[in-house]
């Protein structure tokens, strides 16, 4: 086994300390035969040989030690410094040949999604996303070894400072694979969630749809369309309002571009193709045994699943009550003790 690269193949839900929490799942799905765009992982094995070449980051580490939540003029201030340093240091020459060598069994002409797996992140208890970098449509060798290189970087933004912090996990036991993922170009990008995350009812699922890259979604850039699912039948549809979405450039990198008037209000997804996804994510929940926070695309007749993360968020049912056909009623006694007075109409509909 590489310790600097692994295949997609070789990883599985289990590899979370050499692929990270993104990297793991990306394995476990494409082992267990989901329509996962095929790919390899940077290990954290190359993240820390990396780090070692570095004189100067235990004091840098020290520094963050010494970091406290109300400092954040602080934390932004030492994470400038962490990430400009190690952007300057060189790739070690055994790790690029790696990364070089996994890239070329690839395809050197093909373009890549480049994402941050960081240990700490997608995790059953702590599954909170976007911490470190993304890099879309990456094309060549340089580009390639540039966006490994930030995203090792982005281990130190200043929101996965805060989350170390918050969370605490020391700085120093948190490491970052980097994905490296043949390119897809849907037309329809979108976030599905195998149970309703807003009412938390577990037989809806919940889907959102936009057009072009999922980059738009991140960013808040665009608002995207909302379907629901329950029992097979499509529940509820809301449309939004699309202008603009985010495409790939054929020389790399992407751009914002405007959509044509007939598709602001128009549906992104076929209603075929949502009762299709909706099935394919409750797939992948009863793989994993728990609600899932799914990322998908969809290009050319064909579903991509481009991540899978649990929902950390529901109010926690009971397995002998999950399992049970019975309707029940639970009770939150903590809510109790601490919501004393009468909830007003407000706070009922938030």
């Amino acid at each position: 086994m590489n310790p600097y690269v692994l295949q997609f193949d070789e990883i599985d839900g289990d590899s979370l300390p050499d692929a990270g929490g993104k990297g793991a799942n990306l394995g476990e799905l494409t082992n267990a035969g989901f329509p996962v765009p095929p790919g390899f992982c940077v290990t954290t094995g190359s993240y820390r040989a990396f780090v070692e070449t570095s004189t100067e980051m235990k004091g840098f580490f020290a520094q963050l030690n010494e970091l406290t939540l109300d400092s954040l003029d602080q934390i932004r201030a030492v994470g400038e410094r962490i990430r400009n340093h190690l952007r300057s240091l060189p790739i070690p020459s055994g790790v690029r040949a790696a990364i070089t060598s996994a890239w070329r069994k690839k395809g050197i002409e093909g373009a890549y999604a480049v994402r941050s797996s960081a240990t700490a992140e997608d995790l059953p208890t702590a599954s909170f996303a976007g911490q470190q970098e993304t890099y879309l449509n990456v094309l060549g060798e340089e580009d390639l070894m540039e966006a490994v290189r930030n995203c090792w970087a982005s281990l130190f933004t200043d929101r996965a400072i805060v989350y170390r912090l918050k969370n605490g996990f020391d700085h120093r036991d948190v490491y970052v694979s980097v994905v490296v993922q043949q390119m897809v170009f849907p037309e329809v990008y979108g976030i599905l969630f195998t149970a309703d995350p807003i009412s938390g009812h577990r037989s809806t699922v919940s889907i959102d749809a936009g057009f072009g890259l999922g980059e738009a979604f991140v960013s808040g850039m665009v608002s995207a369309d909302l379907y629901q699912v329950r029992s097979g039948q499509i529940v509820k549809k809301q449309i939004a309002e699309k202008k603009k979405a985010i495409y790939g450039l054929p020389g790399g990198g992407t751009e914002i571009r405007g959509l044509p008037r007939e598709q602001w209000k128009q549906q992104a997804l076929p209603d075929e193709t949502i009762l299709e996804l909706a099935r394919l994510g409750k797939r992948i929940e009863q793989h994993y045994g728990k609600e899932q926070d799914i990322e998908w695309g969809w290009g050319d007749g064909q579903l991509w699943i481009l991540q899978s993360r649990p929902i950390t968020t529901l109010y926690p049912i009971p397995d002998e009550v999950r399992d049970s056909e019975k309707l029940r009623v639970l009770f939150s006694f903590g809510h109790q003790q601490m919501m004393t007075e009468a909830m007003k109409p407000m706070s009922l509909s938030i």
